[in-house]
This record gives structure tokens, C-alpha cells and sequence, in this order.
């Protein structure tokens, strides 16, 4: 019988193999002195840019979010499970979802490009327009 710990530690490998796939660049690293190297190998924050980060890592999601939402209805729509009047309504939304996005991006100085994450190995987040 497992237990919490038998849990934990299913976790932490979990979490160290999926680190492992994302090494750290050497230019984050040298911006380090040696004694902070060990706390910091993967995240680098600078102060000035942690507003846009977090808009843009949120835009990310929300990104993902309206593309999942896209292919869903287009496929409701391919399987006529919805009426004219949903379709065009579905479409109008998702349009004005993606309007503002672009604008959401421009007001942060980023561009829809910005937001597709390269996950190295796995490839980027989201798919080629």
C-alpha cells in the first residue's frame, strides 16, 4: 500500500525528469556568481520585466485556451451538431475572443508569436497558425 511519502517521492522524480528536459543556457548562468548558481539554474526574473512576463505567461494560457475552444467548435461544426444561428454566434465570439487578444498583446508590446513557448524537445506549445 502507498502511502503520502511513496506519493511525494513519485512527484519529485516526476518533477526532476521534466526539469531535466530543460536545461538552463549558459547566458543565464553567467549572469550568476557561484554560490547563487545552484538556487537559480532555471529561473531568471528581472525586476523590470516580471509585469509583462506574468501578462504574457497568463496570455499564454489564455491563448492555448481559445485555440482548444477553436478546434472544439469547428469540430461541433464539421459534425452538424450545431444550428446557423450557434455557428455564426460561435464564430462571432471567437473572433472578438482573438481581436482582443491582439489588442491585450499590443497593449504588453508582444505579439501572438510571443506567447507560443518553445518547449525544447516537445516542440512549441502552441500550433503553427
Amino acid at each position: 500500500m502507498s502511502g503520502p511519502a511513496d506519493r511525494r517521492d513519485e512527484v519529485a522524480d516526476a518533477a526532476r525528469r521534466a526539469f531535466a528536459l530543460l536545461p538552463a543556457r549558459g547566458e543565464d548562468l553567467s549572469r550568476l556568481d557561484a554560490p547563487a548558481r545552484g538556487a537559480a539554474r532555471r529561473v531568471h526574473s528581472d525586476p523590470d520585466t516580471v509585469e509583462r512576463d506574468l501578462v504574457a505567461l497568463v496570455l499564454t494560457l489564455v491563448e492555448l485556451l481559445r485555440q482548444l475552444m477553436e478546434r472544439q467548435a469547428l469540430r461541433r461544426v464539421d459534425e452538424g451538431h450545431l444550428t446557423e444561428a450557434q455557428e455564426e454566434r460561435l464564430g462571432l465570439t471567437l473572433m472578438l475572443l482573438h481581436d482582443r487578444m491582439v489588442e491585450l498583446c499590443d497593449q504588453y508590446g508582444l505579439t501572438l508569436d510571443d506567447l507560443n513557448l518553445d518547449l525544447g524537445p516537445l516542440g512549441t506549445l502552441l500550433p503553427p497558425p
